[in-house]
């Protein structure tokens, strides 16, 4: 019986044929979209499609891209487990909506570039960007394997479908329409897969709703379990989620993802104006609302169901990501397709993000690697080129999902990961666009300082996990269950999910407690502050900006905040040089002197110009 324990109901044949009919749909859709641009084959319109996109659909895109697998499944069993203080991210993602659309996207869209790291290049010099682009393509390859692993792992042992089979597939599927099809193709199926990813929790919260006599009974039943008590406000950075950890490092966090990520910075500089870029920034924000409101019910809707037999507790599970795969075969097996429809959900998810992040990881290779060593390729040789790295890529990807399975629960596990190595991009562009004195010897350093804080910090607290006390499980029950199933060797504790590192050493060190336990949305703003600080301090001691004068649209300026030309192109923008001081160069010879160099222009080069 629905919520007292035991073994539930396996894949029926309408199962397989509603999953297996999703993943060939999205692959048609990559498919349709190769066929209907096989006439126009350069490298933009693959990377960027022909930067005519609109605001909706990227929006879509935006979102699904990381409302991925890990969001289905972990969110909900979050929200289980530790309550409804998850959903407080929605001021996160407003916050950093406003940050990207307002400061970021007019630089990136000015500047007309197809690689985000093309912008340290510019700022800095070619060594930065070639360590940024690599930082970022660590990044990835192991997040993108975490997607592709954990829900596939999930998913597994509660449905039996062969976890390495399913695998390979999700792969060779995202490599199909990513190789044919390109951005659009990856645009186009990301907004089919939101459709089913949202209809997935649906399915799941209007279900509970009837098995539980409404939602006020599951609301009722969450209010006494102490899900609701959301609003910590403990200033102690230690405590793994307060209201200040998700305001402050979570805002953060989620706009290094937005701000600088290439997976998402693809997407909005791939809009036809300037307006839609933004628009596009304001209406995702929308659709995280409606997702994390969406996962955050359905793991109340299970706490309501389970409250008095808890599968983790009662051995049902072994890991607290297997929660939502478990109850959807509990609740919906008796309708043929359901089930299929929710691990559809989850696998939209996975499929959006591993194709977002194969075309990204392509694009940054063939703008950061490929086009600066061999700058005679054709058009057509370059498009063989990006067909080629997204099968490599699409092969990384599934052999790093070996990786991820070495990691903790995926979803802070993911968030971790961007904390760690965005952290110290975001400072180092914002060191950028915001102080002219900042110069390469100072970004650099302040690069690698703040990446070496955030790992040391980042690998502490993966060996030695914060323990209970400043993770604040809440309670749950086995009281009401048929049978107790005893915890063997292979069961994990309910607090934890996945597997995680063994510590070292029976003891713990004195740093596992304090430093090691820090809440890990502060991964992100320690990498920052630590970046920009020694950044600032470095460049201050090494001279600064004395001899370079710098393009003021590498700028922030005060008018990109007031959309007054939003309808332009981003290649409409006029460059202009600025000296130290902020002093602009002759107005006449703005054009001319961009067409000597991209990037820092000496007093010979200008006296050369201006003589034209």
């Amino acid at each position: 019986m629905t919520g007292t324990g035991g073994p539930v109901a396996s894949f029926s044949v309408w199962d397989y044929v509603v999953f297996a009919g999703t993943v060939l749909g999205a692959a048609g859709i990559g498919l349709f979209q190769a066929i209907r641009g096989r006439k126009n084959t350069s490298s933009d319109e693959f990377l960027l499609g022909g930067r005519q996109m609109s605001a909706v659909p990227v929006a879509m895109s935006l979102t699904a891209s990381f409302m991925s697998g890990i969001t289905v499944i972990g969110t909900p069993a979050e929200a289980y487990l530790y309550g409804a203080a998850f959903w407080i991210f929605g001021f996160s993602y407003a916050i950093m909506s406003v940050i990207t659309a307002e400061i970021f996207v007019p630089l990136f869209y000015r500047l007309g570039i197809t690689s985000t790291y093309e912008y340290l290049e510019m700022r800095y010099n070619k060594l930065i960007r070639v360590v940024g682009t690599s930082m970022y393509i660590i990044q990835t390859a192991l997040y993108t394997g975490m997607v592709i692993y954990a829900p596939a792992l999930a998913l597994n042992q509660i449905t039996g479908l062969n976890l390495w089979g399913v695998l390979v597939a999700t792969g060779v599927v995202c490599i199909i329409y990513c190789t044919l099809g390109g951005l659009k193709a990856v645009i186009w199926t990301d907004v089919f897969q939101m459709v089913i990813m949202l209809a997935g929790f649906v399915a799941v919260i209007a279900r509970g709703a009837v098995i539980q006599g409404g939602l006020g009974r599951i609301w009722d039943d969450a209010s006494k379990g102490g899900r609701l008590d959301a609003f910590n406000f403990n200033p102690d950075p230690l405590t793994r989620h307060t209201f200040w950890t998700i305001v402050v490092g979570g805002s953060i966090m989620w706009t290094s993802i937005y701000s600088i990520n290439q997976s998402q910075v693809q997407r909005y500089i791939s809009c036809k104006t300037l307006a839609h870029a933004k628009m596009s920034l304001y209406v995702n924000m929308v659709g995280l609302w409606v997702t994390v409101s969406l996962a955050v019910f359905s793991g109340i809707t299970m706490f309501s169901i389970y409250k008095d037999c808890d599968p983790l507790s009662n051995g049902d599970v072994g890991a607290l990501d297997q929660l939502l795969p478990y109850l959807v075969m509990d609740i919906l097996a008796a309708y043929p397709g359901v089930p299929g429809l929710f691990v559809a959900a989850a696998y939209s998810g996975t499929l959006s993000t591993v194709s977002s992040s194969i075309n990204a990881l392509v694009a940054v290779t063939v703008e950061d690697f490929v086009k600066p060593v061999w700058k005679d390729l054709t058009e057509k040789q370059v498009l063989w080129i990006n067909m080629g790295l997204s099968v490599f890529f699409g092969a990384v990807c599934i052999g790093m999902a070996a990786v991820a399975s070495l990691m903790g629960s995926i979803l802070q596990a993911a968030l971790s990961v961007f904390g760690m190595i965005s952290g110290p991009l975001l400072g180092l562009y914002l060191l950028g666009m915001f102080f002219r004195t900042t110069n390469s010897t100072g970004g650099l350093t302040g690069l690698i300082l703040g990446l070496v804080i955030t790992l040391w910090v980042g690998i502490g607290a993966q060996i030695y996990p914060p323990t209970p006390d400043k993770t604040n499980p809440l309670p749950l029950s086995t009281a009401g269950c048929n049978r107790t199933v005893h915890f063997n060797a292979t069961t994990v504790a309910p607090w934890t999910s996945a597997v995680t590192f063994p510590p070292l050493t029976e003891e713990r060190p004195a740093l596992a407690d304090s430093w090691y336990s820090l809440s890990y949305l502060y991964f992100c703003v320690l990498g920052t502050l630590v970046t920009m600080t020694s950044g600032l301090l470095v460049s201050a001691i090494t001279g600064g900006c004395k001899q370079e004068r710098l393009r003021s649209d590498l700028f922030v300026r005060k008018n990109d905040l007031i959309c007054f030309n939003c309808g332009r192109h981003a290649q409409d923008s006029e460059p202009e040089l600025v000296e130290k001081d902020g002093s602009e160069l002759k107005k006449g010879t703005d054009n001319l002197a961009f067409t000597v160099s991209a990037f820092d222009i000496t007093d010979r080069d200008m006296e050369k110009v201006t003589k034209m």
